[in-house]
């Protein structure tokens, strides 16, 4: 009964479902390309290694702040697919362009401006999803974040034919850049803070030479149906502008929970139901607390988002490191040999969204996410009773990428049901997950030159026992929750924020 049911909402918002999902590809597709590339990047620039890393923090930092102007979006499905159809098709423009970019300053604003539109696309696919299937979403969102690991599996594979086998700037001196040099250096840009430039050689005079530009024109290419199923997605709403203030159901109306119908509100929740959303973060939380929202209602959203940019914060420090940890005391990994962790590491992070998926229809998210917390904890303590095994070191790769994989969509499912899919949790959540991502990392790179061989790993074990710790509080003020609702009246908004995007 409830397959059918999950079914039967599926194929009503078949189209909807499907266009979000693309989006994800994208978001997928244009997070995992620069790593690879970057070299070919610096060579088109005529840039130092210092000022091309430069451009991972313009994006990752821009990242960071579209997840937060993505909120300011969600006041109707229709402003949602506007600002969904500019991210989706400023992608693609990203792509065309960067061929262009010839000065390292243009190249950092033009990836600066694909962050913003990553980071809005992040929070408009997860937030609608949710919506639509609200207690059924798990399932969804797992396939949504499927959705990107298939994307940043599919970017290195479109670029590694184009790139550079040797120094892209060819003059007499281009014996010093070996292909085995270049890979070290290629696989070392995902941790660009940390490179010795003194230790590598490369001229920026001569004849620039470099396929990589067709590896940007063939991803535009491959991107560029997404904005067009957008578009047309728009089009079926009914859309007449962005932000129109009529804004189509996407179930039909007999199909709509009772509590939407209108013929069934009373006067003060139809009042309610078109009082303006919350249009921000702050506004969003601004309007909980003018609302006297329980204690408890303000701390699942303050202690789930800490849970995610805990785990979050791993995915990306381990991603980011790992490279570095493995060519360095105590194993001392071949470069060329070491390049395969990432590789795996965001395969079996691929593999766990996919497995996730009919998992899902059977366990609970909250299980769910205390699995994965104990997996993670887990494979730390496995890799750091055996800091010098390669093969311990392969196989916690890949066991870490499977038990983060689903931990996000996990998450966000669970904490939007104790919250009853009311309130701003998708909008906060999202944004504690990037500044995680993006704060961890700095924090790590920071300290994993120290004399300490095994930091890394202590850093990640520390990251993940303090996400089970605020999960375990999280379980905790669930309970309260749901004792200070039974026990008195509920001071939560009446109208949950989904009840939104089905005005009609």
């Amino acid at each position: 009964m409830l397959e059918d049911r999950r079914w039967g909402l599926f194929k009503r918002n078949l189209q909807p479902t499907l266009t979000l999902w693309s989006a994800f590809c994208s978001f997928g597709l244009c997070m995992a390309f620069l790593g690879p590339t970057l070299l070919d990047l610096r060579c088109q620039t005529r840039s130092s290694l210092k000022q091309i890393t430069w451009v991972f923090f313009a994006q990752n930092f821009c990242v960071l702040v579209g997840t937060i102007i993505g909120g300011v979006f969600k006041k109707t499905f229709s402003c949602s697919l506007c600002a969904l159809f500019v991210s989706t098709l400023l992608i693609s423009a990203v792509f065309s362009i960067i061929p262009f970019c010839n000065n390292v300053i243009i190249l950092a604003f033009v990836l600066a401006v694909a962050g913003l539109a990553m980071g809005c696309i992040d929070t408009i696919a997860n937030l609608q999803l949710v919506r639509i299937y609200q207690k059924d979403s798990p399932i969804f969102l797992q396939v949504l974040h499927f959705c990107v690991g298939f994307g940043a599996f599919l970017s290195p594979m479109i670029a590694d034919p184009f790139l550079s086998e040797t120094n892209c700037t060819q003059n007499n001196l281009t014996a010093n850049g070996t292909s085995a040099d270049l890979t070290h250096i290629r696989n070392s840009m995902i941790h660009p803070h940390l490179i010795n430039e003194t230790d590598i050689v490369l001229t920026n005079n001569g004849l620039f030479i470099s396929n990589v530009s067709y590896a940007f024109w063939i991803m535009a290419l491959i991107n560029l149906p997404v904005p067009v199923a957008v578009f047309f997605l728009m089009c079926k709403q009914g859309f007449g502008g962005c932000c129109s203030k009529k804004n189509a159901p996407l179930l039909p109306a007999e199909e709509l929970p009772s509590e939407l119908q209108m013929d069934r509100l009373s006067p003060r929740q139809e009042k309610t139901l078109h009082t303006k959303e919350p249009d921000s973060l702050s506004s969003c939380l601004k309007t909980l607390y003018l609302q006297q929202a329980p204690c408890t209602f303000v701390v699942v959203h303050i202690v789930g988002a800490i849970v995610l940019f805990m785990t979050d914060g791993i995915l990306g420090e381990y991603s980011g490191f790992v490279y570095t940890y493995a060519v360095e005391k105590p194993l001392y990994i071949e470069p060329r040999v070491a390049g395969y962790l990432s590789s795996l590491f965001w395969a079996s992070i691929t593999l766990g969204r996919l497995a996730s998926i009919p998992v899902s229809w059977k366990l609970r998210p909250a299980t769910m996410v205390f699995i994965n917390l104990g997996g993670i904890i887990g494979t730390f303590v496995l890799m750091l009773c055996f800091p010098a095994s390669v093969v311990c070191l392969y196989v916690g790769t890949g066991l870490l990428g499977f038990f983060l994989s689903s931990t996000f969509p996990s998450m966000l499912a669970y904490t939007e049901d104790i919250l009853n899919y009311q309130g701003c949790a998708t909008t906060v959540l999202v944004t504690g997950a990037g500044i995680g991502e993006f704060a961890l990392q700095m924090l790590v790179g920071s300290i994993i030159q120290s004399p300490e061989a095994d930091i890394f790993l202590v850093c990640g074990l520390t990251f993940g026992c303090l996400a089970l710790l605020f999960y375990l509080v999280l379980l905790l003020v669930h309970r309260l929750h749901n004792l200070q609702s039974m026990t008195g009246p509920s001071k939560t908004p009446t109208i949950s924020e989904s009840q939104f995007s089905y005005q009609s």
